[in-house]
């Protein structure tokens, strides 16, 4: 009987969080050519830095890893609470980091290390009982004819022709695979990348070539054409709210995927942690990036950040491993949800000074603990549409504390927001409803909002009426600088309107900003005469013409 997809994905799910290397030629320029800094990400200096095929290739003589130990990383892994490992076994820049047999471009032929770092990682990795799986670039190849990126040989600098590609697939692409599901014993998945000129046709019979040779093998989604067993966010992109499907959001340590030698910016640990239990909130894997050196260790602060994951996961694990997203509509203020079973599980980011409230519950709840602080007892008090947690003075965790809630049955929640008490209201994007030609990113941004015409509208509870303060929250892209812009919205409430220009500043682009960042623009006040149900709706009144992207609305808060 065939495998089905449910349960290729049940490892995969129960996992929740891996460990992404990038690993390769790239690692000995580390972000410098010539000695010149080039900018961008660490493994595509040869497109960036335009190295020729010629040039690039006098980097294997000089490839000698002689630190490489693959116990060493299996096990950080281990201790970072990781459950997979996925290394490149060939990147865009079409190199080998294996003992290909078909490609004698490999680092076993062509460099003086003369071992193949995958198998040894696969026996480190069967022995800690880590999935071993692999990343492989099958359009991108800037190395051999036929493969997506040249511009050595296309007169049109990017495309092969069809006849070329294919050759390329068949003689280069599929004898890897290949090798890679043959010789190294079970795999847990093939992490095919920028899919670019590959056709659905060709993205199937790599997907049935990989499941011919391991059944339970996943294939990644940017395999292309959604024919892959699970789909892939953004690059470091946060889920804004469930997702349908199975999904993992790749993600860095510092800005860079392969190792740059002059990239300090490494994220915090609470960046790193949020990023964690925001994903297992909205059921997505999180699949964390190192970069090793070209001597093959792995840099310090990477070590640092993930042994200290590693500690929060020994504690905190239950509320992350094998856990379902949250049963509600929107995160609460204070932090993010789980589920498992029967069991609840409250990641709080930001410990209360009062009691602790949980909007929209319809479950009975029987008893609650903390994680890590069994001892300590919490006082429950369930009222119609909350739950209020007597919590001790002192959160037990120094970043992110939980608390499990066991309950009547498997969770459920209204589906509705709902005010806590006299709060701020957030409505975001992501459970609007939606008006005109307009829809909504994974990371809860409005797409394609470039008129007047679309609007969005959100049904919530509010407890306490009154006079409220209006935000409309814009996210700005760095890697698409737009100057200041002005926009003009509307919001209608009740018999309450309010029209207001919003201007919305530039994105920060220095080295060390985030790509992606949220711009809070104030609209005014509105006055909320009456409690209970209420229905808000926003409406652009006009459109910067200087936005390339139109509207980018994340949502409205709405402060007392």
């Amino acid at each position: 009987m065939p495998i089905t997809v449910e349960e290729r994905l049940k490892w995969w799910q129960e996992a929740r969080f891996g460990m992404f290397i990038h690993w390769g030629l790239y690692a000995v320029p580390a972000g410098v050519w010539k000695g010149q800094s080039v900018p961008w990400l660490g493994e595509w200096i040869m497109r960036r830095a335009k190295i020729s095929i010629e040039e690039y290739e006098m980097l294997a003589p000089q490839f000698n890893p002689v630190a490489f130990d693959a116990e060493a990383w299996v096990q950080l892994a281990k201790r970072a609470g990781m459950k997979y490992l996925v290394v490149t076994a060939k990147h865009h820049d079409g190199f080998c980091m294996f003992d290909s047999p078909s490609n004698p471009y490999n680092i076993v032929e062509k460099t003086p290390f003369k071992r193949d770092p995958m198998k040894e990682l696969a026996t480190a990795c069967t022995k800690h009982g880590i999935k071993m799986c692999f990343y492989y670039s099958q359009a991108q190849d800037w190395h051999a004819p036929g493969g997506a990126g040249h511009w050595e040989g296309y007169s049109d600098g990017e495309k092969p022709s069809p006849e070329d590609f294919q050759n390329y697939l068949d003689t280069v692409v599929k004898p890897n695979i290949r090798e890679l599901l043959t010789n190294y014993g079970p795999i847990g998945l093939i992490w095919f990348d920028t899919p670019v000129v590959i056709t659905k046709e060709q993205s199937e019979s790599l997907r049935d070539l990989v499941h011919e040779l391991q059944p339970e093998c996943l294939v990644s989604g940017r395999v292309g054409h959604g024919v892959g067993d699970y789909a892939s966010m953004g690059d470091n992109a946060h889920p804004a709210g469930r997702v349908e499907g199975a999904w993992e959001t790749p993600a860095t340590l510092n800005h860079t995927w392969g190792f740059k030698a002059n990239d300090n910016h490494w994220k915090s640990l609470d960046y790193l942690l949020n990023l964690l239990v925001n994903c297992a909130s909205k059921g997505v894997n999180y699949l964390l990036n190192v970069g090793p050196t070209a001597e093959g260790v792995i840099p310090q602060p990477s070590v640092e950040l993930l042994e200290q994951m590693g500690e929060w996961l020994k504690r905190n694990g239950e509320a992350i491993y094998g856990t379902s997203p949250t049963p509600f509509p929107v995160d609460p203020d204070w932090g993010r949800v789980t589920c498992k079973g029967k069991t609840l599980y409250l990641l709080i980011k930001q410990w209360p000074a009062e009691d602790l409230h949980l909007m929209g519950l319809r479950n009975q709840v029987r008893s609650a603990r903390i994680l890590g602080a069994p001892e300590v007892a919490v006082r429950i008090q369930q009222n119609k549409d909350s739950v209020a947690l007597t919590l001790p003075p002192v959160a037990p965790e120094k970043k992110i504390s939980v608390v499990a809630l066991d309950l009547d049955g498997p969770p459920e929640a209204e589906q509705i927001i709902i005010q806590d008490r006299a709060s701020a209201v957030t409505l975001p994007m992501h459970v609007a409803v939606l008006n005109g030609d307009i829809s909504v990113s994974g990371n809860g941004t409005a797409k394609g909002w470039k008129d007047p015409l679309p609007s969005a509208s959100w049904h919530f509870r509010l407890h306490t009426p009154g006079v409220y303060r209006a935000t409309a929250l814009i996210q700005v892209d760095n890697k698409t600088p737009e100057p200041s812009l002005t926009h003009e919205l509307k919001i209608e409430i009740g018999d309450e309107r309010i029209t207001a220009p919003i201007t919305v500043e530039e994105a920060d682009a220095s080295e060390s900003a985030e790509r992606f960042q949220i711009k809070r623009c104030p609209m005014g006040h509105v006055h909320i005469g009456s409690a209970g149900e209420n229905v808000l709706r926003v409406s652009a009144t006009r459109i910067s013409e200087n936005s390339g992207d139109g509207l980018r609305l994340v949502g409205i808060e709405l402060v007392p």
